[in-house]
């Protein structure tokens, strides 16, 4: 199955660290801490791990091998094991496209807190002044500044989806470089992709180690490392841990794109891709445990500021309604003093009952509250780098960091489209430098869109429905084509990996190919569409900065209907 003249990676190393870069991204930084959080924890682990065995290692393992086997892109290898197959790997460089028009608009959000990151004060650390120069902006006021520069400063947000507006000039232009930086480490094929990965897989670990020891020397995070290491082993009866768990796996290890076909078909024919397979496996799930010990760490500190401050503002409003010396209530004593004062005052302590609830302060409530996605990494990182102590410099290292793990996997996605286009002929007849011009250049015209005043209401519509339902379809058939069609039965796929690695899989993998996942897929899939079913009329979070001025806030965000509905009433509302 040789192809004259197609290119290798210069060693096995780059193959590792190609799919390391690509498998690692920032779904192990904002989505697996956020599922932890959600699900008890370190009990997530075991859900999680379990998750890796039955349908992670196979399916990985399955893809590197029939990549490696054909040395095709994902079409031309389906193709070849059956012409009727050939939509599936046209279905995986449609959604691999899907995936680009957006993705590297996370890369391009990066780039613009990284810039802004090099000022003597961090611009979401303080409330810009409003225009009649008297004071702080009160949107910012209502909000936080985080907040605040995300939504207002970062996106210029519009207040819903039907209100279109220009596009963001600053965002645009770093879509623009984020595309620049693609097409130039894509360039040259796997000549130029295998060199950049030695920096974008390696660099990212680096930093966070240095966030790690930084981050378990905040103050408070201690409470965040306790809070991920009590499981919570009720969640194990929990069946959506497990279905998030199987889900976050899935998603994970970049299952279903065509971009580990495409990079497994760079292999030498010999190429030991089992070892490899199990090897990233593992340095993937191992680096979403390492990351979100990081994350704890932060939660911890920033929870413990945000209910030191809730305490105070007790303590101060206790002090002013019983008119007690300053130093009669410490930090310390604010829970006791409020249980005292209400037993002993209980007609003045009425007055101030309503405050009292509504400023409750909690600990464990503030560990409670998960944040997933931008969310976390552009706001709640952001309001924990702000009160770090040379806070400039962990900004830098922060969406450096973020920067490197977008790029490393739209190395992989931007792969799984050109390589098996590549494959045609008419295709072939262009030089690589031009075609992958041509493909960068119309995911930008493209991706364009998402930086309009409304464009991050429909990368959330991309993010939350480009690729869930077809990626579950498109590895399901892979993994029945390969057990059934191609087959397992007929020894026809145990044949080819003999010949490639000199012996036979065992019968853990023949089990999870042949039985295992594809009952795990088949059941993800119907969850997924009966949870779709029964969500009823699909709603997105707005930020309506009058509403916010009139006191509506993040979390408390404003949700409007996606699509009109005359039974389901579309009036904003808090959550």
């Amino acid at each position: 199955m040789e192809k004259d003249g197609r290119p290798n990676w210069d060693s096995p190393m780059q193959f590792v660290l190609a799919c390391v870069s690509y498998a690692v991204g920032l779904g192990n930084v904002w989505r697996f801490p956020y599922l932890c959080q959600l699900h008890g924890g370190g009990g997530f682990l075991i859900p999680y791990l379990i998750m890796l065995l039955l349908e992670g290692l196979p399916l990985f393992y399955m893809e590197l091998a029939i990549g490696q086997k054909m040395r095709l892109g994902s079409i031309g290898a389906w193709t070849s094991i059956s012409p009727y197959l050939g939509g599936l790997g046209l279905a995986s460089v449609v959604t691999s496209l899907y995936l680009c028009l957006y993705y590297n608009v996370i890369n391009a959000w990066s780039f613009w807190y990284l810039f802004h990151s090099f000022q003597s004060v961090l611009p979401w650390g303080v409330c810009p002044i409003n225009s009649n120069r008297t004071g702080p902006t009160e949107e910012c006021e209502v909000a936080t500044p985080t907040q605040y520069f995300f939504y207002r400063e970062t996106l210029n947000i519009s207040s819903s989806i039907e209100e279109h507006g220009g596009i963001h000039t600053g965002q645009a232009l770093c879509l623009v470089l984020a595309w620049a930086i693609t097409y130039l480490f894509i360039v040259r094929g796997v000549k130029s992709t295998g060199k950049v990965v030695y920096f974008t897989a390696t660099f990212p670990y680096l930093v966070l180690f240095i966030y790690l020891i930084r981050g378990v020397t905040l103050y408070g995070a201690i409470n965040g490392l306790k809070y991920m290491f009590t499981p919570k082993m009720a969640e194990l009866a929990n069946p959506r841990a497990w279905i998030n768990a199987a889900t976050q796996i899935f998603f994970s290890l970049g299952l279903g794109f065509g971009s580990l076909i495409a990079f497994a078909s760079y292999n030498q024919y010999n190429n030991n891709f089992q070892n490899q397979a199990i090897v990233v496996s593992l340095i993937n799930s191992g680096t979403s445990i390492f990351a979100s010990i990081v994350t704890f760490a932060i939660y911890g500190f920033k929870a413990t500021l945000n209910y030191e401050d809730c305490l105070d503002r007790m303590r101060i409003l206790l002090l002013n309604t019983f008119d007690l010396a300053e130093d009669a209530i410490s930090m310390d004593s604010v829970l006791e003093w409020i249980e005292k004062l209400n037993t002993t005052y209980p007609e003045q302590f009425a007055q101030i009952a309503d405050k009292v609830r509504e400023g409750e302060c909690n600990l464990e409530k503030e560990l409670d509250t998960a944040v997933e996605g931008t969310g976390l990494a552009f706001i709640v990182y952001s309001e924990a780098i702000k009160n770090m102590p040379l806070p400039q410099l962990w900004s830098v290292l922060y969406f450096f960091m973020l920067l490197l793990l977008g790029i490393g996997s739209m190395l992989g996605n931007i792969t799984a489209i050109i390589t098996p286009l590549r494959d045609f002929k008419i295709m072939s007849r262009m030089s690589n430098e031009l075609f992958s011009g041509l493909v960068c250049v119309f995911c930008l015209l493209l991706g364009l869109g998402f930086t309009t005043t409304s464009g991050n209401y429909w990368f959330t519509i991309f993010n939350d429905y480009a690729a869930t339902f077809s990626l579950l379809f498109i590895v399901l058939i892979e993994v029945i084509a390969v057990s059934y069609i191609y087959g397992i039965k007929r020894y026809v796929f145990e044949k080819d990996i003999e010949d490639m690695l000199g012996h036979r899989p065992n019968w853990y993998w023949k089990i999870m190919w042949a039985v295992t996942s594809p009952l795990l897929l088949i059941g993800l899939f119907i969850f997924y569409i009966i949870s779709y079913i029964q969500g009823g009329t699909p709603t997105y979070q707005a930020w309506n900065k009058e509403l916010v001025s009139s006191g509506f806030n993040i979390p408390d965000v404003v949700r409007i209907c996606l699509t009109k509905s005359p039974v389901i009433p579309c009036t904003p509302k808090r959550q």
